[in-house]
């Protein structure tokens, strides 16, 4: 599908700080929203895997509205269903959820969708399906589990391949991203640095959330 002027401009803003609520956290989701956005965050995605549907719904329509007073983008995980109900930017998906052309289908042309990525196949097959960035990781060691067992760290060296080999699309870093490595991240090409329990386990998740950002810019190397 061809990229059109809207979602063209909503890519444009994917960049920065990737910041993930993750419904492990002891903070409410739209506390960790606010948070997040107070500290620069660019882009907040919702990853309530056992919400029910109706409460990931409320949340993503009060998320929404929290990033659209700061610019940010809002992505939901996992549910182009509800993404598109509460007006969100698009989605994220793992390897096992829809593919992007039936989520794209859900949403219509000006959404964003992305996809989770670990090897080399699975960038080039994100590519071929039509997915405007791929998630990459992990890049270090992490304490966030998804549903499946991850490869190990792929590290610095491995980012950067997997940024060159992901081009033109933008490459979301994650796994284990902390402030002291996000500069790193930020030099070997990734767009966005993605992170979970660094923020959403942080004493001051808008403090942490604000150092990583500045870190991440550091001396011009973000894209």
């Amino acid at each position: 599908m061809v990229q059109g002027p809207v979602r063209a401009e909503r890519l444009s803003r994917l960049q920065g700080v990737y910041a993930i609520v993750d419904g492990g956290s002891t903070a409410t989701p739209l506390a960790l929203v606010a948070a997040f956005l107070e500290g620069g965050a660019r882009v907040v995605q919702l990853r309530l895997k056992d919400a029910p549907a109706g409460d990931l719904f409320r949340i993503a329509v009060e998320s929404v509205a929290l990033c659209r007073v700061r610019g940010a983008l809002l992505l939901v995980n996992d549910r182009p269903d509800v993404a598109r109900c509460a007006a969100a930017d698009g989605v994220h998906l793992g390897q096992d959820d829809l593919p992007p052309a039936a989520a794209r289908e859900i949403l219509g042309p000006d959404a964003i969708v992305g996809i989770s990525t670990h090897s080399d196949a699975e960038i080039d097959a994100a590519k071929a399906a039509g997915a405007d960035y791929v998630g990459f990781g992990p890049v270090f060691a992490t304490r966030s589990k998804g549903k499946s067992p991850l490869p190990p760290p792929h590290g610095i060296a491995g980012l950067r391949r997997a940024v060159e080999r992901a081009s033109p699309l933008p490459v979301v870093a994650i796994g284990g991203i902390t402030v002291a490595t996000v500069a790193d991240v930020a030099r070997a090409g990734a767009r966005c640095a993605a992170a979970i329990a660094e923020l959403c386990a942080a004493p001051d998740p808008a403090t942490r959330t604000r150092e990583m950002a500045r870190a991440f810019v550091g001396d011009g190397h973000a894209r």
